[in-house]
């Protein structure tokens, strides 16, 4: 799969991501269990909110970490998350 970058990106309504205290990170939790992940990776899926699609969630994060070149790391992890179903495009 991969992504779409016409279309928003949104998390999945069949999972949650929150933090949790006692891993001290960010998961995302659904019926099946839970995922751990790292300060990159729960950056990218909390700007996926519905509204933003690829070009401004890079646009977005290079603007919070002041830094560039941040696209083909953050596609690569979109699609393996959209792979996963922890998020949608419609």
């Amino acid at each position: 799969m991969t992504i779409n970058p016409e279309l928003p990106i949104k998390f999945s309504p069949m999972h949650r991501l929150q933090w949790e205290e006692a891993q001290q990170k960010d998961v995302i939790l659904y019926p099946e269990g839970m995922v751990e992940l790292n300060q990159s990776s729960a950056e990218i899926l909390k700007m996926c909110d519905g509204t933003r699609k690829l070009a401004q969630i890079v646009v977005d994060l290079e603007q919070k970490f002041a830094t560039s070149g941040l696209q083909n790391d953050i596609t690569a992890f979109l699609e393996v998350a959209l792979k996963n179903g922890w998020i949608q495009q419609n």
